[in-house]
């Protein structure tokens, strides 16, 4: 063994009694319970001890079984003085009990406190109070050697056992906290996760519903400041209301995917390509074997799509937008450019963070998406694996 095993003490968890199972707590009381019925037989069984003697002998007992309570304590406590202190005082005890007659109650003394010192206390602290404690046994035992000897080895063996038993509940209950702990970090990662899932999917959802209506409104007010006929007006407001309208259905669809109930991500494309205000132009292809994806990574290029058109109507209003569709091998691919255009009055709204909630999307799922001008328009391309 090492220094450090000599000098080290139990841990809390292994002294502490909370970590013992019922079964086991009524063991222990059964014990203790032995233990001062043996005192009190040796007691009253002293044909020396009678009338006033009696209480006072009691009152000693009483005085022995503090210096026990007190010598659990501050083992608990890991107070390594007071621990000596008490343990001294239960053998001084024992030297009494000896010198007046009690020969029984000083057996006992001596081997329960060899056994609790090897159990509780750090073991070179406690192999020298065993040692004092298992001597004076022997010496004022009057069974033959042989027996003795058994007995002082059984003793240490048992107090030994008892603290490997100790050290293996107070382990085990280390590992049981930092496994409840590990999974209530693991619970909360995965909230937090889900609560960004969440907060992605209604900021897209949001974004593409809200950005077509503030379009069509926004028109309406140009057109009321340019004195435009009622027609023309109530146009504007009727698209902006469809586009509510599909904002809701959106709204519900991106419930929907957080239950995991997803329309095919061909169709989707095609009808958000339909019900877009101005991409009637928008080409729409797809190459590779169709499968289905992931529901993570297929509402992944939903979004992204939504988002990419919605910028290319925002900053690049009626230019011609080419989507495609690319089904790999172990990846898929989202490439949306537009032909280039007049920045819209539009284009200064919005807070920017389209393209920062779609990265994030594509490096949570091991993915990238490249976003940035080329020489005829803007390229959005996402690629992530399915």
């Amino acid at each position: 063994m090492t220094d450090n095993a000599w000098t080290r003490w139990p841990s809390r968890e292994a002294l502490s009694r909370q970590t013992l199972s019922r079964p086991r707590r009524v063991l222990g009381w059964s014990v203790r319970l032995l233990f001062l019925g043996l005192v009190l037989w040796g007691v009253i069984g002293a044909n020396r001890v009678h009338g006033w003697t009696v209480l006072a002998v009691f009152g000693v007992v009483l005085v022995a079984g503090g210096a026990g309570w007190s010598f659990f304590r501050t083992t608990l406590r890991h107070e390594l003085w007071p621990s000596l202190g008490a343990a001294a005082g239960l053998l001084g005890m024992a030297v009494v009990a000896q010198a007046t007659g009690l020969h029984g109650v000083a057996l006992v003394g001596c081997c329960g406190l060899a056994m609790v010192a090897l159990e509780r206390l750090p073991l070179a602290q406690g192999v020298a109070v065993a040692a004092v404690a298992l001597s004076m046994y022997a010496v004022v035992n009057d069974d033959a050697w042989l027996t003795t000897g058994v007995t002082v080895a059984g003793l240490s063996l048992a107090g030994y056992a008892l603290r490997l038993d100790a050290e293996a509940r107070g382990s085990a209950q280390r590992l049981l906290v930092q496994e409840r702990a590990a999974r209530a970090a693991e619970a909360e990662s995965a909230a937090l996760a889900e609560r960004g899932r969440i907060a992605r999917e209604i900021h897209d959802v949001l974004a593409h519903s809200l950005s077509a209506q503030l379009v069509h409104l926004e028109a309406a007010r140009l057109l009321i400041e340019g004195g435009a006929d009622r027609e023309k007006i109530l146009e504007r407001v009727v698209a902006a209301r469809g586009m509510a309208r599909d904002g809701l259905a959106e709204t519900r669809q991106a419930l929907s995917a957080l239950r995991g109930e997803l329309t095919p991500l061909e169709d989707f494309l095609t009808e958000l390509v339909r019900t877009t205000d101005g991409a009637a132009g928008t080409q729409v292809t797809i190459t590779g074997e169709r499968r289905p994806l992931p529901a993570e990574t297929s509402q992944a290029v939903r979004r992204v799509a939504q988002e990419a058109l919605t910028n290319a109507r925002k900053h690049a209003p009626g230019a011609k937008v080419r989507m495609c569709l690319d089904y790999g091998e172990r990846d898929v691919t989202l490439d949306v450019r537009d032909s280039g255009g007049s920045p819209g009055e539009l284009a200064g709204s919005g807070a920017g963070y389209g393209l920062l909630g779609m990265r994030e999307r594509a490096e949570l799922l091991g993915g990238s998406l490249r976003a940035g001008p080329e020489e005829e328009g803007f390229v959005v391309t996402l690629k992530v694996p399915g």
